[in-house]
């Protein structure tokens, strides 16, 4: 799939409400970019879509490292792992059940093998202060 050009923090919104949309239990979904880039916009999107509540209070789990909604489409498990330093504290978060759920992984670098070989990747990269290009790789049945 060609780059995505993101022109404002809405247009990150959308793609996260579109990738809702396709997702499923026993997904993983890790956003990939450097710090600002939009992650958590994105999956503040996509939970806010998952939930039908475009009021849905989604705080960054940057210091809890995982924070869980139930959705319309199941649970979802929103993964912070900037504070983890590789797979190791994995286990204690939960992540062997919650990848049963759908599972949104912001810094998954930090997965090692554990990261789902079946998972969709997103690269957000910022091309100026609002806008930003995202790169997805996987889903060859959804994304079409």
């Amino acid at each position: 799939m060609p780059a995505l050009v993101l022109a404002d923090p809405a247009a990150t919104e959308a793609l996260g409400e579109w990738l809702a949309a396709r997702a499923r239990p026993g997904d993983a979904i890790l956003l990939e970019g450097a710090l600002g880039a939009g992650k958590t916009t994105l999956a503040r999107a996509f939970l806010r879509a998952a939930a039908g509540d475009p009021a849905l209070v989604v705080p960054s789990p940057s210091y809890t490292l995982v924070q869980s909604y139930a959705t319309r489409l199941g649970l979802v498990h929103h993964f912070d792992l900037w504070r983890l330093d590789g797979p190791r504290g994995l286990e204690e978060l939960g992540w062997h059940e919650a990848v049963g759920d759908i599972v949104l992984v912001e810094w998954p670098d930090r997965l090692g093998a554990l990261a789902p070989a079946d998972a969709l990747r997103v690269r957000l990269e910022r091309c100026a202060e609002t806008s930003r290009e995202a790169r997805l790789c996987g889903w060859p049945d959804r994304l079409g």
